[in-house]
C-alpha cells in the first residue's frame, strides 16, 4: 500500500490553523494594556475590547504573564491535537478492500464495471440498466466505500443492473479534452449499455457527472428512459456563497490549467478548502477522540481516503468549468455548448429525478433546484429535497432511508403505469 498524504494539501491545512493561533498571541500583545508592543493607534475590535478589562483582572489575581502562557499553552495544544489526529488517520490499518466488478467496456483510460454481473437478481432478463456517471473531479468509490455503504451494491440487490463510469486518470490524449469530449464519451458508453441491455437505460449523474448528463440526454434523448440526477450544480450564480475565492482565482487557474495540460489534484483540493478553511482541523480532532477500532473511525479513514484520492482536471475541461461555468454561468443561461448544441434543460422531456440536499456546501442547493424551475428546467421533473449533505447523500447513515430508496423506487418505476 501506498503511504497516505492527506489531507491535501497539508501544508495548507496545517498553516491555515497555526497563522489563525499563532495570530491570536500576536493580537494580545499588540492590545494587552500596558504592553511595549502595543499600538494606540490600532483599537482592538469591540468583542476583544469588551474582555480585555476581564483579562486584565485575571492578570492581577494571577499574577503578569500568567494569561499570555495560558494562550501559548493552548495554542500548542491545538497543534499537537491536529497533528496526532492527522498522524493517527495515516498510520490507520483501514483500506477499502471490496473486489471491483468486472470492467465490460473501455475506451482510453475510461471504463465501465458492471455491478450487475455477479448479482444473480441484478442479472434476471428485463432487470432495468443505469447508466452512473460520477464527477470527474473525486473517483467513483464513493459510491462503493463498503458492502453496508454502497449505493451501487444496493441498486443490484434491488434488481437494477448498474453499469458505473470509472474515469480514470487523464492520459496525454485525455488531457486535452473539453466537456463536449466527454459527453462524446458516454454516448458511446451509452449506446454499449442500450444495445447489451436491448432497450434504453436510465442515467445517474452525482454532481459534475449529473451536469454532464443532462448534456448527454439533450443530444441522445432516445437512449435515455429516464434522467436521475444527484446534488447536480447547473445555475452557477444562483448562490455564490462559499464560492468567492474560487471565482476570483478561476481565470489565473485556468490560465495555469493551460499551461500545465490540467488542474492538479493538490490545486482541485485547495478550492475545496476554500469552502471551510477550518473543516481539517475540526474533523481530524473528532477523529482522534473515537475508537480507533470502531466502525466510526474506519468509515472516516475510508471517506478520507476518498477524498484525498481524486484525479487531475483535464486543461480544456478545467477552463470550461472556472470560466465558463462558474465565471459566466453558461449552463445557467442556456449558453452552454456541447458538440455544437446548445443544452437547454427545458427542452429535454425526458422523466427526471432531481435530488437537492439541503446541506451541500458544495453545489448550493439554488444551483440544483435551477434544473426543476417551472421556466427553464427540465420538463418532466420530480423534486425531492434531502435533509442531508453532498457527500452524505450517499455515505451517511441516513442515506439508505433518505436518497438510495426513493432513487431506486423512482428507477424501479420508470416505464411503468402510474397508480392513480
Amino acid at each position: 500500500m501506498q503511504p497516505r498524504v492527506g489531507p491535501r494539501p497539508l501544508p495548507l491545512h496545517l498553516g491555515t490553523a497555526l497563522m489563525t493561533w499563532a495570530s491570536s498571541e500576536s493580537a494580545w500583545r499588540l492590545w494587552k494594556p500596558g504592553s511595549p508592543s502595543s499600538n494606540p493607534s490600532s483599537a482592538a475590535p469591540d468583542t476583544v475590547a469588551a474582555l480585555l478589562p476581564e483579562i486584565a483582572a485575571l492578570e492581577a489575581r494571577a499574577g503578569a504573564g500568567k494569561f499570555e502562557q495560558a494562550l501559548q499553552r493552548e495554542i500548542a495544544r491545538r497543534m499537537h491535537r491536529l497533528a496526532d489526529g492527522v498522524l493517527a488517520y495515516r498510520q490507520n490499518p483501514v483500506h477499502r478492500t471490496l473486489d471491483n466488478p468486472p470492467a465490460v467496456w473501455s475506451e482510453g483510460n475510461t471504463r465501465l464495471l458492471d455491478y450487475g454481473a455477479t448479482h444473480r437478481v441484478a442479472r434476471k432478463r428485463g432487470m432495468r440498466a443505469v447508466l452512473v456517471v460520477p464527477s470527474l473531479i473525486n473517483r467513483w468509490e464513493v459510491l462503493d466505500l463498503t458492502a453496508e455503504k454502497s449505493l451501487l451494491r444496493a441498486m443490484a440487490a434491488r434488481g437494477l443492473r448498474p453499469y458505473l463510469v470509472d474515469w480514470g486518470t487523464p492520459n496525454d490524449e485525455e488531457r486535452r479534452f473539453d466537456s463536449t469530449a466527454y459527453v462524446a464519451r458516454l454516448e458511446r458508453a451509452l449506446g454499449f449499455v442500450a444495445r447489451r441491455a436491448r432497450r434504453a437505460p436510465a442515467v445517474m449523474g452525482y454532481c459534475m457527472g449529473g451536469t454532464l448528463t443532462v448534456a448527454l440526454a439533450a443530444r441522445r434523448p432516445r437512449r435515455v428512459a429516464g434522467l436521475a440526477l444527484l446534488a447536480a450544480p447547473w445555475d452557477f450564480h444562483a448562490d455564490r456563497t462559499g464560492h468567492a475565492f474560487l471565482v476570483s482565482a478561476g481565470p489565473l487557474l485556468a490560465e495555469m490549467a493551460d499551461r500545465v495540460g490540467e488542474l492538479p489534484v493538490d490545486i482541485l483540493q485547495t478550492l475545496f478548502w476554500s469552502l471551510d478553511p477550518w473543516l481539517a482541523v475540526k474533523k481530524f480532532g473528532r477523529f482522534l477522540g473515537m475508537d480507533q477500532q470502531g466502525d466510526h473511525a474506519r468509515d472516516f479513514v475510508l471517506l478520507e481516503d476518498w477524498l484525498n484520492d481524486g484525479a487531475p482536471l483535464a486543461g480544456p475541461t478545467a477552463r470550461e468549468c472556472l470560466v465558463g461555468w462558474y465565471g459566466q454561468n453558461l449552463p445557467g443561461t442556456n449558453k452552454w455548448v456541447v458538440g455544437g448544441r446548445r443544452i437547454v434543460p427545458s427542452k429535454i422531456k425526458k422523466p427526471a429525478l432531481v435530488m437537492i440536499p439541503s446541506g451541500d456546501r458544495i453545489v448550493p442547493p439554488l444551483s440544483a433546484a435551477a434544473l426543476v424551475d417551472p421556466k427553464r428546467g427540465l420538463k418532466n421533473a420530480t423534486r425531492l429535497d434531502l435533509p442531508l449533505g453532498h457527500i452524505g447523500m450517499v455515505v451517511s447513515g441516513r442515506a439508505r432511508d433518505l436518497c438510495w430508496t426513493p432513487l431506486m423506487d423512482w428507477l424501479d418505476g420508470l416505464g411503468k403505469p402510474q397508480q392513480k
